[in-house]
Formats: structure tokens, C-alpha cells, sequence
């Protein structure tokens, strides 16, 4: 299944991306690969994960305090957010 994200959520990604670099030589790049992963997994089958508002679903990262929030939409999934687990839960949920 083809995914895309959500302007606010690539925005989120590139965050967390430039906060991990500044913290440790690589960690960026362990971060990035824990994303890709969650991704495979939701793409592989989106249905497993537990939902949390009407059309939303979340996949936990491995190793980071992160999940990948998305929508089904049509034939495709729609990343809407990639939120740390720990602050605001419902900030991303007016995100069309």
C-alpha cells in the first residue's frame, strides 16, 4: 500500500530528525530507520493498530518516544502526524 504524508507531519519528521542529530553522532540515522520501519508495518497492514479517534490509527516506534499517526485514505495511507508520545496526544486531530 502507498503512503504520503500529511505537510504538518513531514515538517514534525524533519524536527525530530534535526533534534536527534544534535544529540548524538548517528542517532538521526537510527531515528530515520525506526520511522521507515513503523511505516512498513502500517503499510503492510494498517488494521492491526489500535484506533484512536474515528479515522486515525497509531503505530509505535521501536526505541524512541515517537508514533506514526495516519488515516486510511482511498488506496492509500496518509501519515498525519509524527508525535512524540509523551506531549499533547490530540494536537494533530484538525489536521485535514
Amino acid at each position: 500500500m502507498k503512503f504520503y504524508f500529511h505537510p504538518q507531519a513531514r515538517e514534525e519528521l524533519e524536527q525530530a530528525i534535526q533534534f536527534y542529530k544534535s544529540q548524538q553522532a548517528g542517532l538521526e540515522k537510527r531515528f530515520l530507520e525506526a520511522v521507515d520501519d513503523a511505516i512498513t508495518r502500517v503499510c503492510r497492514n494498517p488494521l492491526i493498530y489500535r484506533k484512536i479517534d474515528e479515522s486515525a490509527r497509531k503505530c509505535r516506534l521501536l526505541h524512541f518516544p515517537y508514533a506514526v499517526i495516519f488515516r486510511l485514505a482511498s488506496e492509500q495511507i496518509e501519515i498525519v502526524a509524527i508525535m512524540h508520545i509523551r506531549r499533547q496526544p490530540d494536537y494533530w486531530k484538525n489536521r485535514k
